[in-house]
Order: C-alpha cells, then sequence, then structure tokens
C-alpha cells in the first residue's frame, strides 16, 4: 500500500508558475502552477502549497486560491514568515504556514502533519499560542477542562516512557527539536523519533495540541 505522502496530489502555486528545487525534491511528482489558472478544482485529498506573491495582499491570494481549488488543504509558503500574517491566513482557513526555503525534510514533515489533520504552526507562533494557552488553562479550574485537553490523563502519559515524557513536556513548553536534544543531550533524530512514539500513543494532531494536552493535565 503507497504511503498517504507519495498517493497525496501536491500542487504548488506561485506566480511565476515555477517551483523552487527542494519543492520537488521534497515531492518528485507535484505539478506547478501560476496562479489564477489552476483549471478544475482540486481533491479533498489534494494538498495545495501557495507561495505568496509579496506585492499583493496574503489575504487575498488565499482567499481567490481557496475557491480555486475547493475543498482541498493550503499550506502557505512566505519568502519572509510573519506571525501576525500567519495568524490572519490561519483564521481565513490555511492549514500550514511555513517558510518557501524550508528544506526538502521539514516540507514532508508540514504535509505529514497536516495531512493528519493538524496545523503547521511556526516555531516562533508555537511559542507564543503555547504561552497564551498555559496562562489560559491555569485560570480554568480542572473540571471545567474541554475533553480534548482533559483527555490526557495521568493513565494516559504513563504510558509513556520516561524519555517519552521528558520529550512530551520540553514539546509542550515550546521547544524545537534542536533544543529539546541539546537539552536531552541527544540527537535530533532521536528527538524526531520519540516525537513520532508520543504523537502516536497519545493521539496528538500536532505539537500545538500534544502541548494541551500535556499543560491541560499540568498547569503552568
Amino acid at each position: 500500500m503507497p504511503s498517504p505522502l507519495r498517493s497525496t496530489r501536491h500542487l504548488f502555486v506561485s506566480s511565476s508558475g515555477t517551483a523552487l528545487p527542494r519543492w520537488l525534491e521534497a515531492f518528485p511528482q507535484a505539478t506547478v502552477s501560476p496562479a489564477g489558472n489552476i483549471g478544475k478544482k482540486l481533491s479533498a485529498k489534494a494538498l495545495v502549497w501557495l507561495r505568496l506573491d509579496e506585492t499583493g495582499s496574503a489575504l487575498d491570494q488565499l482567499t481567490a486560491l481557496q475557491q480555486s481549488v475547493g475543498a482541498a488543504d493550503v499550506i502557505v509558503l512566505a519568502n519572509q514568515p510573519d506571525d501576525e500574517q500567519a495568524l490572519a491566513l490561519f483564521s481565513a482557513g490555511a492549514r500550514g504556514y511555513c517558510n518557501a526555503h524550508a528544506t526538502a525534510p521539514n516540507l514532508r514533515q508540514v504535509a505529514s502533519v497536516v495531512q493528519a489533520g493538524g496545523l503547521w504552526i511556526g516555531e516562533s507562533l508555537m511559542h507564543r499560542l503555547l504561552a497564551s494557552s498555559q496562562a489560559a488553562l491555569a485560570r480554568i479550574p480542572v473540571a471545567a477542562w474541554p475533553l480534548a485537553v482533559a483527555g490526557a490523563s495521568g493513565d494516559r502519559l504513563a504510558a509513556l516512557t520516561k524519555r517519552e515524557q521528558e520529550v512530551a513536556r520540553a514539546i509542550a513548553s515550546g521547544s524545537s527539536n534542536k533544543e529539546i536534544a541539546r537539552q536531552l543531550g541527544i540527537t535530533e533524530r532521536t528527538v524526531k523519533a520519540h516525537t513520532g512514539a508520543v504523537f502516536q500513543k497519545l493521539k496528538a494532531r500536532d505539537r500545538l495540541h500534544l502541548a494541551l494536552m500535556v499543560n491541560g493535565q499540568r498547569p503552568a
């Protein structure tokens, strides 16, 4: 059975209609289209990557693309990522937001998270959201926590190994994989392996969802 990443159609949209080499390195079968010339609407299983044209409104570009691609998820690629722009685009329905010059492995990771139903959020914005979630949860009585947050009970976290718990709590604090590797004295590759195991065991969609689960169990 083919993997979801290989079976998914990836469409890159840019004002020039050309792709960066690393986009095709990440998804060799991807197609590229100039903005405004998408053609027929895509399957909901497709992933559409929109490279923003810096001369126009990001929201207008996203809205126009959504009208062309139907229910397909859209990931926005920005030459100079900006947290405020990201928040506005997420509010408008974007499923991911990252640097247009991200490496091929990073692009594949973004796609994997979005296909799993999560959101891909930049590191600096993630820090802001995690700080806000921790502060908000600290003010909410335990009995009032949403089910999605309260779902990570002590029993569920106990299902993780000691190292996986350390990684989960580091993620919940907003640390990147590189920072976690440095904190725990392990390689980034090992951190990624532990992260994958944590997501699978706790059924977390993305890092923010995991942070809400962990911080919901132990408010700041």
